[in-house]
């Protein structure tokens, strides 16, 4: 897993892939959003909820942590080997908004994420034990590799996707 060697380069991180990831839909037909091709296994939009899902579920673990509520990860109702129904529930959530409007609320989702980061001291950002939601698993992993794994690694990964999805569009236009 990539490290980091300060909180702002984690911040410069997010924000350089996420606007990566998020440009590559400006040339994405909002006829399209829904266009599921074989070989990609999501849609663009199910691609923006899955990130606006899960930079929403850390936020959540952590306010409700703030308000003395138990944390239930990864959501209520759902348990880690069951990834794929809370996927479907960010389609869900997500599935009435226009492709113009998903690209606003990932844009305005990162930058709320960014400034509840700065938020943090670089010892609960990056040391064990910052946060007990981000402790709760035997891994004990600190703060930063929780939204890294929900930020900078699905916007590098789906970002493969989407490009891959737009080629197969393009040739699919020709055929």
């Amino acid at each position: 897993m990539q490290e980091y060697n300060s909180k702002s380069d984690f911040i410069n991180e997010i924000n350089k892939t996420a606007n990566l990831f998020i440009h590559e839909f400006d040339v994405v037909d909002e006829l399209n959003k829904d266009t599921r091709y074989g070989e990609v296994d999501r849609t663009p939009q199910e691609m923006i909820a899955y990130q606006l899902g899960w930079m929403g579920l850390v936020r959540s673990w952590d306010k409700n942590e703030l308000l003395g509520n138990d944390v239930v990860m990864p959501e209520s109702g759902y348990k880690w080997n069951q990834l794929g129904g809370l996927y479907q529930s960010f389609y869900a959530k997500y599935e009435d908004y226009s492709l113009e409007e998903l690209k606003k609320m990932f844009v305005d989702t990162v930058d709320s994420l960014v400034q509840w980061l700065n938020d943090f001291s670089d010892e609960e950002l990056f040391e064990p034990g910052g946060r007990k939601w981000a402790a709760s698993t035997s891994s004990n992993w600190p703060i930063w590799k929780w939204v890294h794994i929900n930020t900078v690694a699905p916007f590098k990964t789906f970002r493969t996707k989407i490009r891959k999805w737009k080629k197969l569009h393009e040739t699919n236009k020709l055929i």
